[in-house]
């Protein structure tokens, strides 16, 4: 039976990747690629290093698919889930021409399949559909929610307390008053720069891992604009920009 591995690589420095991980990239015998554009280019050959890093034979191939874009409504659900279908198709017809009945094939996910990424989500799909039979395996990975705790030096949680982790779009529509720590993914329109209280704390990071990696800390009314600034840099010399933050209320 076909298997699929979906790969947790890390947020983004390949020393990241996991034991685990690396047995896994050397079971497979197509890598699946995602082709996001000449603008994500470098997301493509950040997956590649890291294949190339760590594969110890030749004996694979790698097959790049045009991921399908995501309209914007004012329908948001309504848009993913058309989007995960168009996607779900395109993995449906990799799985069923790219693969034999022996063979394995794998996704490289960054960070971790588990938190905020749509790969596990649509192979779950496709499994129960059966109409390409296939079994599938999970491999955790470094999220960039750890990586920024480790390069900021800080713990995600103060003693006793929880951690709260949302998307920039649910910021936007209500920022968590009971929560003492929020964690912000998927924020492409740097959504704190327009949170009312100044006060709290922040600690961002972008592209953490990467050589273009950019990192800043302190009272959000006093870094906000300088990580505005460091955003549109990590992009420029990246081609693209992932970012994650901690907010915190200060100690009364």
């Amino acid at each position: 039976m076909r298997k699929i591995l979906i790969i947790g690589v890390g947020a983004g420095d390949p020393a990241q990747i996991t034991i685990q991980a690396i047995e896994a990239l050397n079971r497979a015998d197509v890598f699946f690629i995602p082709d996001k554009g000449a603008e994500k280019s470098g997301l493509r050959q950040q997956r590649l290093k890291i294949c190339d890093r760590y594969l110890k034979s030749a004996a694979h191939r790698f097959v790049e698919y045009k991921t399908p874009s995501r309209a914007k409504t004012p329908d948001y659900k309504a848009d993913v889930a058309a989007w995960h279908e168009a996607i779900a198709a395109t993995f449906e017809a990799l799985f069923a021409r790219e693969l034999t009945e022996d063979q394995c094939g794998a996704f490289l996910v960054w960070g971790d399949p588990a938190l905020y990424d749509s790969t596990l989500r649509i192979v779950e799909t496709l499994h129960a559909r059966g109409a390409v039979t296939f079994d599938y395996e999970i491999i955790p990975g470094i999220s960039s929610v750890q990586a920024l705790a480790a390069q900021h030096k800080i713990a995600l949680n103060r003693i006793g307390e929880p951690v709260h982790i949302t998307t920039g779009r649910k910021l936007r529509e209500n920022v968590p008053e009971n929560a003492d720590s929020v964690v912000v993914m998927l924020d492409g329109e740097e959504s704190f720069a327009a949170l009312d209280d100044e006060d709290l704390e922040i600690f961002w990071g972008a592209n953490i891992g990467c050589p273009e990696q950019a990192l800043a800390s302190g009272r959000l009314g006093d870094v906000k604009d300088r990580i505005k600034e460091l955003r549109a840099k990590v992009r420029a010399a990246a081609g693209w920009v992932m970012d994650v933050y901690l907010l915190r209320k200060p100690m009364r």
